[in-house]
């Protein structure tokens, strides 16, 4: 079976995340992706080249039609990299890495999206300093947090932080915590990844 993923307007990471679902889903044999830009052309073209797989890319007007046939289960292809395991994600910030405040939020919100789509099992997400305007009112990833919150994985904000920043009350998604809890999950875990 042929499926269709049409991800012209989409940004990025959602045509890579869509190619791959299309590509996990049974039945189907043949993959085709729509996109609209040379960057999302580029991000599903690597993801294929590391699945060995090998797309045939053609251009009409200003879109590009990617079709792929697969010739095996992704299995069979190799293992997937994710955050399997003892995972434990501190985030500090409400934006990720340093410069145009613009640009973090947009990142942020890309990251999270990519991983509350990852199958695996990343233990907590910790969130400190400034990081926990991410689990408050307005955040713009609450509802990526809620996702992974209801897998199961350990939602925690810095009570402190909370405090310092007047949003106690505010607290949309997890649990406020204290820096012995924080600690402990740092340290009882085989994986830190700090942002």
């Amino acid at each position: 079976m042929k499926m269709t993923v049409d991800a012209r307007g989409l940004s990025c990471p959602q045509p890579v995340v869509l190619t791959k679902k299309a590509l996990e889903e049974q039945g189907v044999s043949e993959v085709l992706t729509i996109v609209d830009n040379t960057v999302a052309l580029a991000n599903v073209s690597r993801l294929l080249e590391t699945l060995k797989l090998a797309p045939i890319v053609s251009q009409k007007d200003n879109d590009y039609y990617i079709d792929v046939v697969k010739t095996e289960s992704l299995e069979e292809i190799g293992p997937q990299e994710n955050l399997a395991g003892n995972t434990v994600i501190m985030l500090t910030s409400n934006l990720l890495g340093n410069g145009d405040p613009k640009l973090g939020t947009t990142l942020m919100k890309s990251f999270f999206y990519s991983i509350s789509q990852l199958e695996g099992s990343i233990k907590s997400l910790i969130f400190m300093n400034a990081g926990v305007m991410l689990t408050t009112e307005g955040s713009e990833v609450l509802e990526h947090i809620k996702i992974m919150e209801s897998r199961g994985i350990e939602v925690l904000s810095c009570g402190t932080c909370l405090d310092f920043y007047g949003l106690s009350d505010k607290l949309c998604v997890g649990l406020a915590t204290n820096m012995y809890t924080i600690t402990e999950r740092m340290t009882e875990n085989s994986k830190l990844i700090t942002l």
